[in-house]
């Protein structure tokens, strides 16, 4: 049996003659233009339809010069915060008719950003989304390079400065919901497990804490918080030692979920009985926290739709500069989180 011929692909001129109008016609119907009569466009969609055509990306982008295509910087995409926020930003560029470019950085901190960038730039992308979030000195490189930049560029998770486009969750935000929730159930001796302060989001979401107590008008001190590095076996080793240090402790307050599995399980190993000797609220609400013993309460930071509104804020920002008369106003967008309830922290 002999294969079937591949079908040949069909060009604008096909349709453009099917339709009995100028290929110059078809391209504002494509394009969306308004200076289309209702019934002409009407006719040409049908044809396009009826025909299979599929307008060149290439062909697009030649026209209107521009790629149509986002770069994308991100690091450590094995972890549940990058990854999710990517599924996001993939999502949104498709809808909006854009393609992506991901470079990944090594790690998280790194800082000779130049080959990346440069590489980018190279590769006519039309604006930059820098999935990466800020840790330790990773963004020296800044104030060298983002007034020069040859397109828009917008920051995922950071510190707000002047003159930047930030998208980010409001981790202090998220940090006061989780203490304010055992605070409202009852728990007044509350301790931290704080992520690794060199990160951004760290600091802020004990900074939460802190103040949640404060306004409450609880003490604080050091002897009541311990740094773990996001890991279980960090969060292992800070419950042991923040259990020594503050051993009238009904309630813990950890700075993300995996460190919180293990404080439900050296909880076990000693005794405690969870919620009733000591009460447990994570941050991330991953799927997993549903089924941990117990269910564990935790702050959802809605990363999906953070890669998503990274998109429609780039593109915003791609359309205003090619606008001879409009100048975008960077600006920074906090997206709030959302506290999940569940057993761990809820009072007997």
């Amino acid at each position: 049996m002999m294969p079937k011929k591949p079908r040949k692909r069909v060009n604008i001129k096909q349709v453009a003659q099917e339709a009995e109008v100028s290929t110059q016609t078809v391209s504002r119907v494509i394009n969306d233009r308004p200076d289309v009569a209702p019934e002409t466009r009407e006719r040409v969609l049908e044809v396009i339809e009826r025909l299979g055509y599929q307008p060149s990306a290439v062909a697009r982008s030649l026209i209107r010069q521009r790629s149509y295509t986002l770069g994308v910087v991100t690091a450590g995409l094995k972890y549940f915060g990058p990854s999710n926020t990517l599924t996001g930003i993939t999502q949104q560029a498709e809808e909006m008719g854009y393609s992506l470019l991901l470079m990944e950085l090594p790690r998280f901190d790194t800082g000779d950003v130049h080959p990346i960038l440069n590489n980018l730039l190279a590769r006519q992308v039309d604006g930059i989304i820098w999935a990466v979030p800020e840790v330790g000195s990773n963004r020296d490189w800044l104030r060298d390079w983002v007034p020069q930049l040859p397109v828009p560029i917008i920051f995922y998770t950071m510190e707000p400065r002047a003159n930047l486009s930030i998208v980010a969750i409001d981790n202090r935000m998220g940090g006061r919901m989780a203490t304010e929730h055992l605070l409202d159930q009852g728990y007044r001796l509350i301790g931290h497990i704080a992520g690794p302060l060199d990160w951004w989001e760290a600091r802020e979401r004990k900074a939460g804490w802190q103040e949640a107590l404060s306004d409450a008008g609880l003490s604080i001190n050091d002897r009541r918080w311990v740094e773990g590095d996001w890991t279980p076996a960090s969060g292992e080793r800070a419950i042991c030692q923040l259990l020594d240090q503050f051993p009238a402790m009904d309630g813990v307050f950890v700075a993300n979920d995996q460190m919180s599995l293990a404080v439900l399980q050296v909880a076990c190993r000693r005794g405690l009985r969870v919620p009733q000797d000591l009460a447990v609220v994570g941050f991330d609400a991953i799927p997993e926290g549903a089924y941990f013993l117990p269910p564990l309460t935790s702050v959802r930071q809605g990363l999906h739709e953070l890669g998503c509104t990274a998109v429609r804020e780039l593109v915003g920002m791609i359309e205003a500069s090619r606008q001879p008369n409009v100048v975008y106003q960077p600006k920074v967008v906090l997206l709030e989180p959302q506290l999940v309830i569940r057993e761990s922290s809820v009072a007997q």
